[in-house]
């Protein structure tokens, strides 16, 4: 078929009446991204630096991660989006694509694939909400004008550009039910801690590129790795738990300095002048102030303060006695006498005003 359509060219693709065409394979293997792609983007030819391009990957995931759990999507749908978006900002460029557009195409186009479907309204609804309580606006819902008509109809071509640029391969892999599989072979799945801690690392790595890099098993092994290693949990290392699924020790690490890194992610300049700025970071600069002395010996707070307080027995405190016992001569003679004082003091004006 493809000798009588033209030339089939190895890595360039199909030539069909003189014009060459893309040939699209789809397998897993070739969502992997290589490594001598990792460095050299599309955004960073154009002049963007990495760390503004890890921001902005990381910023566009948290809003799609954000807007799926309003819309009611399920975490797989969520995970579908935000990979779908690394994708394609690896096949183009953050400055000539706008990143929000592009992340309502990803969660339109997920929500899609995951059998959730949602109204294009309702996602350009959600972001425009989230976009609104980031800048502390009034929050309502999208006019139906123009402007709406322009966004919606963007947002439909970007969901067709994705398609194209990721030659319809959109299948994704997710370690949800890997990282439970491998707890169970490692015997720790009755350990909640450990496998809610993976699962949190494992969302959260969905923010970085990890899932473009490696396979899922690896990423799950990664997860479990980073987590045992907080929680301080041992894990068989005669021979090494995850040579047994198929993972490497470097790539382990390289996927843990990922995960651990985007914690360590600077917001903009904006954002930490609008944070000093607020009351609650200036309440907490004073929190942090009262703790510490003038000398730098560390001091209580008021809950420890408390706490310290009840276990220090009190001394009792001295109640009025109504019992009949007889007090003192001296305390029952000036009792009386402050009394009779008191009596004379009230009857003086009125009879003063009878005479």
């Amino acid at each position: 078929m493809a000798a009588a359509a033209g030339a089939l060219l190895p890595g360039d693709g199909i030539v069909i009446a003189g014009k060459l065409y893309s040939g699209v394979a789809l397998t897993l293997d070739t969502c992997l991204l290589p490594h001598e792609r990792v460095h050299c983007s599309p955004s960073r030819a154009h002049g963007l630096s990495a760390r503004t391009e890890e921001q902005l990957r990381n910023r566009m995931c948290e809003m799609i991660q954000s807007a799926g759990i309003l819309l009611g999507l399920p975490q797989v749908a969520m995970a579908t989006a935000q990979i779908l978006f690394h994708r394609f900002f690896y096949c183009k460029s953050f400055v000539r694509y706008c990143a929000e557009t592009v992340a309502m195409a990803c969660l339109q186009l997920a929500s899609k694939i995951e059998e959730e479907p949602r109204r294009v309204r309702d996602v350009l609804n959600v972001f425009h909400h989230l976009r609104d309580a980031a800048g502390d606006r009034c929050r309502g819902p999208m006019l139906l004008d123009d402007s709406y008509v322009s966004r919606k109809s963007d947002v439909i071509k970007a969901e067709r550009r994705v398609l194209k640029e990721l030659g319809f391969c959109v299948h994704v892999k997710h370690p949800h039910k890997v990282i439970v599989m491998y707890l169970q072979v490692l015997e720790c799945e009755k350990n909640t801690r450990l496998l809610q801690m993976s699962w949190n690392y494992m969302n959260d790595s969905l923010r970085t590129d990890v899932f473009l890099r490696f396979s899922a098993e690896t990423v799950a092994c990664a997860c479990i790795f980073l987590s045992a290693r907080v929680l301080q949990i041992p894990l068989p290392d005669r021979p090494p738990w995850f040579l047994l699924f198929g993972a490497s020790e470097e790539d382990l690490m390289e996927i843990s300095g990922c995960v651990l890194r985007l914690y360590t992610l600077q917001s903009s300049p904006a954002e930490n002048q609008k944070n000093h700025d607020s009351p609650l970071s200036r309440l907490a600069l004073k929190n942090a102030c009262r703790k510490i002395t003038r000398d730098g010996r560390k001091r209580l707070s008021r809950s420890d303060e408390r706490r310290c307080d009840r276990c220090v027995p009190s001394p009792p405190r001295r109640r009025r006695s109504r019992s009949v016992s007889s007090p003192s001569p001296g305390h029952t003679h000036s009792h009386r006498q402050q009394r009779s004082e008191r009596e004379r003091a009230r009857r003086k004006p009125y009879s003063t005003h009878r005479r």
